[in-house]
């Protein structure tokens, strides 16, 4: 689908540069606002619009009501759990430790990687890969601009690299045993209707399934284990021989396979 960019209803100096940047970036067509509706301009140009405004970009995806824009979403409260003494899942089923490496094959828009940055620390080292050329370039800015007086959060967002590429494309390119961990976790074969915040990044991200290959090659850049997130009924788990840790009272589980 064609891309244009364009400002907020009231541009300033700010916005037509960030314009701009997004633009070379997507190498998308910038066009001027003139007051015109989202809606119409994505008439006009039959094209998916992304807006420049003061704070965020924001994406507007032709078919989809609500526009996608980044967030830290639950990284935050995650973060502050752990702040109190409680094991995120996440942290128990990588049994990822200061200095590991990570390597997340679906970022999204990061809140997993944000929570592996916060363990390994400055001496280790978080990848995100993303397939989608837009949501890979609004999860980098966020990453880096998002505003928030969160400390722990800012140092970890910082400390994510974007990968703009398909998972099993990098994969391949990567040596054999050159991460710790190696995470996946697709777009959910089975909705969960709790998550009504990430339909948005469910319509507008790459859908990939996980395959035998995507696995194989997970399993062989790994040094440790290899972590599936998915739906607790996902037949994925069974599938490819990952051990599935059961969470009572939640429909969110992680598989496990080890080296």
């Amino acid at each position: 689908m064609k891309l244009i960019v364009t400002t907020a209803g009231r541009p300033d100096a700010q916005s037509v540069a960030l314009v701009e940047e997004a633009a070379a970036r997507l190498q998308a067509l910038a066009v001027e606002r003139k007051k015109r509706s989202i809606p119409k301009l994505q008439d006009v140009y039959q094209a998916d619009v992304l807006v420049a405004g003061k704070d965020r970009y924001s994406f507007y995806k032709r078919g989809s009501a609500e526009p996608l824009f980044f967030h830290p979403n639950s990284a935050t409260y995650r973060l502050r759990r752990m702040g109190k003494g409680e094991v995120d899942p996440l942290v128990a089923a990588t049994e990822l430790m200061r200095g590991d490496s990570f390597l997340d094959c679906t970022l999204g828009l990061g809140s997993d990687a944000i929570i592996a940055a916060s363990i390994v620390g400055a001496d280790g080292r978080v990848e995100g890969i993303e397939a989608d050329a837009v949501v890979a370039f609004l999860t980098e800015v966020g990453l880096c601009r998002f505003p928030i007086d969160f400390p722990l959060l800012q140092d970890a967002m910082a400390r994510v690299e974007v990968i703009h590429s398909e998972a099993v494309s990098f994969l391949k390119s990567c040596r054999s045993n050159s991460r710790d961990v190696v995470f996946l976790d697709p777009m959910f074969t089975t909705p969960i209707e709790e998550a009504s915040n990430f339909e948005v990044l469910r319509e507008v991200g790459a859908d990939f399934h996980v395959t035998e290959e995507w696995v194989t090659e997970a399993l062989r850049v790994c040094r440790r284990r290899v972590v599936l997130k998915d739906h607790y009924e996902s037949p994925v788990f069974e599938r490819f021989g990952f051990v599935q840790q059961i969470r009572p009272y939640t429909k969110v589980h992680y598989g496990v396979l080890e080296k």
